[in-house]
């Protein structure tokens, strides 16, 4: 029997869709899930006529590749993962590479990396963005782990990745153990406050200033047209133009206002709390999603908790553009915010990312591509010690040009009783960040009267502690 060249463990539709790429592009594979009933159906279903061997249990599946083993596993994250690795490691052998394809925690894939090194198996954690339609297509891929291991796989990895308009693969060696895993996690993260962020411009203009969904539609397809231009803005303009067949109504009014989450952006907000890295927009973002989880709770107060009923009276076109500027500056406190977590954990975690790639490779095939991303690639050409993307000439000046059209519309949600907590949080942090004195002093005074935590002084050097009553 040929040996075939990969395998993949896992049919559910993302690894259905990862299967079909990677034969799409010349290579040959096997392929199991844990219930034979769907690998049946897959290869006799959309993978007919295709290059895939089914096999029906793992010393089978196994069996059926080539040396040194490539397998990528597409299970849901957590204890399956586990469960999976540990059926296959008794057949494996030293230089076999393992892939795991799916949104495991960073940590999980650090301590992965680490047992299996020590039978000699090369441990790959990669971040794989862009949906079921990337994985089909084309997908941003984020490979993190052992760089023997990552060379076996590099060619089947720049084969179905996603090509940015240039050509490039977007795919890229990320860097040792969790690296790959982490980057997507932010990944991840800086997609929730880019959704949040574009979820508040539209509750300003829908319910501050009445526009319709047929009206947004021609303001997100315009913008998408401009700076803003995007995969996000893209489907939402398409989003307010679908109408319910049932009702005739746009759809999108007819769906609860409850977001769900999977965790990564919590896992983001959590692990740069550890760090001490601000990253109050995605911070803001998940905690708008854990609000709209308060349904009922919010609807009750609603009847009793009253606030400005004012409607915008002002020009609306001319809101639409201070929106628009106000959602491209916010836009890039956000960004500026992940990447400077990135670069803390990298410090921390050894990680050595190098931050121009991650952006290169965000460019197409990801939830977050824009075109906004090739900017921010530059911007780290043009200084790879950048520390905040604020400090770039480029960003600084898109954000200075907007900042009193941003400032205009975070007042006129304030007073139309409109919640921004993302706009808002990127308008405070970038206040923050330009402020050479902050309020900590009294927060440190206050710390020292408590608790004798004592504090530094602006005019001489040394440690104190004032006796305060």
């Amino acid at each position: 029997m040929n040996k075939q060249q990969f395998g993949l463990i896992g049919l559910a539709v993302m690894g259905e869709n990862l299967a079909l790429n990677i034969e799409s592009r010349g290579f040959s594979l096997a392929v199991y899930n844990r219930t034979g009933e769907r690998t049946k159906a897959f290869v006799e279903g959309r993978g007919a006529g295709k290059r895939l061997v089914p096999t029906y249990t793992i010393p089978e599946f196994v069996a059926a590749l080539e040396r040194p083993r490539r397998i990528m596993i597409t299970v849901q994250a957590g204890s399956p993962v586990d469960e999976v690795i540990a059926q296959l490691k008794p057949h494996l052998e030293p230089g076999d590479v393992v892939i795991d394809g799916g949104n495991s925690f960073f940590m999980d894939t650090e301590r992965r990396s680490k047992d299996l090194a020590a039978l000699g198996l090369h441990y790959i954690g990669s971040g794989v963005s862009g949906g079921e339609e990337g994985a089909l297509h084309g997908p941003s891929l984020m490979p993190g782990g052992p760089k023997e291991g990552y060379e076996q796989i590099e060619p089947v990895f720049r084969a179905i990745a996603a090509r940015a308009p240039d050509g490039d693969p977007c795919v890229a060696y990320i860097g040792p153990r969790g690296a790959g895993h982490y980057v997507k996690m932010v990944h991840n993260g800086i997609e929730y406050g880019d959704m949040q962020l574009i979820a508040e411009s539209y509750d300003i203009l829908s319910r501050g200033a009445g526009l319709t969904a047929g009206e947004l539609h021609q303001v997100f397809a315009a913008w998408n047209q401009g700076e803003l231009s995007s995969y996000l803005i893209g489907i939402t303009a398409d989003i307010f133009a679908r109408l319910d067949p049932d009702t005739g109504q746009p759809l999108v009014n007819l769906i609860l206002d409850e977001a769900q989450q999977k965790g990564t952006g919590k896992w983001t907000s959590q692990n740069a709390l550890d760090l001490g890295a601000p990253i109050p927009t995605i911070n803001a973002a998940v905690e708008s999603r854990i609000v709209s989880a308060y349904k009922a709770e919010r609807v009750a107060a609603a009847k009793v908790l009253h606030g400005p009923t004012a409607r915008y009276r002002g020009d609306r076109q001319q809101l639409v553009q201070a929106v628009r500027a106000a959602l491209y500056a916010s836009k890039i406190c956000s960004y500026a915010q992940g990447m400077a977590l990135l670069r803390a954990a990298s410090a921390e975690y050894g990680y050595n990312l190098h931050l121009g790639d991650l952006a290169r490779i965000w460019r197409a095939g990801c939830i977050i591509r824009a075109q906004f991303l090739d900017k921010i690639r530059l911007a780290f050409a043009r200084n790879a010690d950048l520390a905040n993307l604020l400090l770039d000439p480029e960003f600084k000046e898109a954000v200075q040009s907007r900042q009193a059209a941003w400032r205009r519309v975070v007042q006129t949600a304030v007073r139309l009783g409109i919640p921004c907590l993302a706009m808002s949080a990127s308008l405070a942090y970038y206040d923050a960040y330009r402020s050479a004195r902050l309020p900590a002093n009294l927060t440190q005074a206050q710390r020292d009267y408590f608790g004798a935590h004592t504090y530094r002084r602006i005019d001489k050097e040394g440690v104190f502690h004032t006796e305060w009553v």
